[in-house]
């Protein structure tokens, strides 16, 4: 039986590719609506150079017949720029959902980079979709946005469960790491546990250590001290050089003890 980490890795990957294959669904349905609107302003406007009672009866029309483009001025700029931006966008998505470039996310992009959750992914693909299904589209591009909608709604729930720690137990590279130690969970826990408390009581005695150090720095044996002592205003003398009481008298006044051994000798 397979452990329950193992299941989850198992389901973030399968949502995972989920999300790769609408990102390519979105990718191509905008480059074939593009192309068809393209297309149907090509036509609508060799028409009405041919027909002008078909260019009376399209003033009241809000979008061009067949396609996505509003019948307005500079309309077709405004829908080819929305949908490049839109193709940019799924691009940056999917280098995203496969984790390349790491680094470029990291430093431009850090809300999609690998530190940060599948909240942010989420609502962007959201926000595509409904761009999307807000526009009167063919049956491909509807359902590519409404799956891309769905997986948007599922990425947001999943970071709200899992929050930074999503991107990291989908990750393979982790899942390999993980897979080499060869103690057990439990004991791995034990002893992360341990070592922090020993760093915590190192940390500690070093800060107490800084403390004492910084506090009696300077003071010293000897001259320091001496010069320390005498700006407090106390007086550093020497003590007198006395001999205790069990000590031997001085020889210059023993010659007594010299006579007592000639006598015996």
């Amino acid at each position: 039986m397979l452990p329950p980490r193992a299941y989850v890795f198992i389901g973030l990957n399968l949502i995972r590719i989920l999300s790769i294959i609408a990102c390519l669904l979105v990718f191509s349905s905008s480059i074939v609506t593009m192309v068809e609107d393209v297309e149907a302003v090509n036509n609508f406007l060799a028409t009405e150079r041919s027909n002008s009672t078909f260019a009376a009866s399209m003033i009241d029309c809000d979008y061009i017949a067949g396609s996505t483009v509003p019948n307005e001025p500079a309309g077709v700029f405004w829908a080819v720029l929305n949908r490049l931006l839109l193709i940019f966008q799924i691009v940056v998505l999917f280098l995203s959902e496969i984790g390349w470039p790491a680094k470029f996310f990291n430093r431009y992009f850090p809300v999609l980079g690998p530190e940060f959750g599948l909240g942010a992914l989420g609502v962007m693909q959201g926000l595509i979709g409904a761009a999307i299904l807000s526009h009167h589209v063919d049956d491909f591009a509807l359902v590519a946005a409404f799956f891309l909608f769905s997986i948007g709604c599922l990425n947001v729930m999943i970071g709200l469960i899992f929050r930074e720690h999503a991107k990291a137990k989908r990750s393979v590279t982790s899942w390999r790491e993980h897979g080499k130690s060869v103690l057990p969970p439990s004991v791995r826990r034990a002893g992360s546990s341990a070592s922090t408390l020993y760093g915590l009581a190192n940390s500690e005695k070093s800060r107490s250590n800084n403390a004492l150090s910084e506090r009696f720095a300077g003071y010293g044996f000897g001259r320091q001290g001496e010069k320390k002592a005498g700006l407090k205003g106390f007086l550093v003398s020497k003590p007198l050089e006395t001999l205790p009481r069990y000590s031997p008298r001085n020889q210059a006044s023993s010659p007594r003890m010299l006579s007592l051994f000639s006598h015996r000798s």
